[in-house]
């Protein structure tokens, strides 16, 4: 488990950014953070891991992550969109004294699981359109999506334009989503993870480079064939898809702290065992090539 700083200035009671998967990297590690966070999936699919249970997220989800809670997003689909806010305890503390919201302050969420609710289409529309609006004098998308929210590198911090608009919309936001989720929602549905899946999560996790199918097999007490197959089952996503977007990560990782290697040099430190490899692997997951897709974000 790893506690993550969100390097939140205190002119801001949290923050709020449209992460999309041609943009993101694809993996972050296992992690919680002392902010309760709030998720709004726009279009596609996103899928958790959450305390060793597995969940999957459509378009028109609005799920919570309390701060006890670790973590990790392990796959979005290609046309996947959501809105990420989080919220910080100070704020919480100040505006959250009363039921039904004092429970925002908690470190876990009422009951076991991940809160969510499939909204209605007014709900989802009146929701997206509040936080799209929210964004509007907001940091640039690209380098919102590249920094993850908070900062991947060293010395990004999360700003705003308005910062007076951002924190009384997120105030607002805040209670009106939870009032909503109180009166309608139980917990998302989820799936307790078998003990080799998560063995190989943690291992996939650990390991720089991410071990191929055969060696992870075996440190996790399964055939190749019976890891793939119970991964798949449970996961919802193949696990050598799930290895190419870590491999993915670790480039994007290396890219950003040594910007003077070559595109090929860092294709290899990724984990990659061919340039073709990583192309492909690339392009299946943004949509272009590394080339054209790489201009972009720099």
């Amino acid at each position: 488990m790893m506690l993550v700083d969100l390097h939140i200035e205190p002119a801001y009671d949290g923050f709020l950014f449209l992460a999309e998967s041609v943009r993101n990297p694809p993996v972050l590690k296992p992690h919680r953070h002392v902010e309760l966070e709030l998720n709004l999936v726009v279009s596609g699919e996103i899928r958790y891991v959450v305390e060793d249970r597995s969940y999957h997220f459509p378009a028109g989800t609005l799920l919570w992550l309390f701060p006890g809670q670790t973590h990790q997003l392990v796959d979005r689909t290609p046309n996947a969109q959501y809105y990420v806010a989080v919220f910080t305890p100070a704020m919480l503390a100040e505006i959250c004294q009363d039921d039904p919201y004092r429970v925002l302050c908690a470190d876990l969420p009422p009951t076991p699981g991940v809160p969510r609710q499939n909204l209605g289409p007014e709900v989802f529309t009146h929701l997206r359109d509040t936080m799209a609006d929210l964004t509007v004098d907001g940091m640039d998308p690209d380098l919102l999506n590249r920094e993850a929210g908070y900062g991947v590198n060293p010395g990004f911090r999360f700003a705003h334009h308005d910062p007076a608009r951002l924190n009384t919309g997120l105030r607002h936001l805040v209670l009106d989503c939870w009032r909503r989720q109180h009166l309608h929602a139980p917990a998302a549905q989820q799936q307790t993870l078998h003990p080799a899946v998560r063995k190989a999560l943690r291992i996939l996790n650990e390991q720089d480079p991410p071990p191929r199918l055969e060696d992870l097999a075996r440190q996790s007490g399964l055939s190749p064939s019976s890891l793939s197959r119970v991964f798949a089952r449970q996961m919802g996503i193949p696990l050598t898809r799930h290895r190419n977007s870590i491999l993915l990560s670790r480039f994007m990782g290396l890219r950003n702290t040594d910007p003077a290697a070559t595109l090929l040099e860092t294709v290899y430190a990724a984990g990659f065992g061919s340039y073709a490899q990583f192309h492909r692997i690339f392009r299946d997951a943004y949509g272009d090539s590394p080339r054209n897709a790489l201009k972009r974000t720099t």
